[in-house]
């Protein structure tokens, strides 16, 4: 049985379900080039897509245990600052993504609800593994995993698809110990490649 649906909470912000009444505010957000050219959201973005995230596919997600998406939103029934999903990728792993309103970057709000998604997902659902994934180019997105404390793992070619495009992404990962937390199985980290040894020339001459 997949938990239901919680409400995280962090220094700044509150993270919950998104519901009916948030329409507006991720339709308003949504309407931001940036947002539609470097997430997979439609574009045009109505507000029948909006309707539909909010009641149909971000329901069915939490339902399936397949996606968790979260609002983020300022505390005292603040304003909807982003939206952040986990989605399951394979056991044990799961790829989150983000979005930040225009109107709310520079605050530092979407690497704190990383972080706290992150935590959650190590705790409660057992998950070892949380990666980030991005475009290349999306500085944006980097920059918040960065301060999240995730690993650059490298370059994957023809790894994202987005809007009948094929493009490479740039792939980092959070693990448990990151945040100084247990995994569920033990990591056994393979050894750093050992340095090349200097051997000297089979005639004894010195090379230059």
């Amino acid at each position: 049985m997949e938990p239901a649906p919680p409400t995280l909470t962090s220094a700044r912000l509150i993270l919950r379900p998104l519901d009916p009444r948030d329409t507006d505010a991720l339709y308003t957000a949504a309407q931001d080039p940036d947002i539609q050219r470097w997430t997979t959201i439609p574009s045009p973005y109505l507000r029948e897509h909006a309707r539909s995230f909010i009641e149909l596919l971000a329901p069915e997600g939490w339902a399936t245990g397949s996606m968790f998406t979260f609002g983020v939103f300022l505390p005292d029934d603040g304003p909807l600052t982003g939206v952040l999903s986990l989605t399951m990728r394979a056991p044990g792993t799961a790829e989150v993504g983000f979005w930040t309103a225009k109107e709310h970057r520079g605050h530092g709000y979407t690497t704190e609800a990383t972080l706290t998604a992150a935590r959650w997902a190590f705790t409660d659902l057992g998950i070892d593994r949380v990666e980030w994934r991005a475009e290349v180019g999306n500085e944006a997105s980097r920059a918040v995993a960065g301060k999240a404390g995730f690993t650059p793992e490298g370059v994957l070619r023809s790894a994202i698809a987005n809007k009948g495009v094929r493009r490479d992404c740039r792939l980092a990962a959070l693990l448990p110990s990151d945040l100084g937390l247990p995994s569920t199985t033990p990591y056994l980290p393979a050894p750093p490649p050992a340095a090349p040894t200097a051997t000297a020339p089979r005639d004894g001459l010195p090379r230059p």
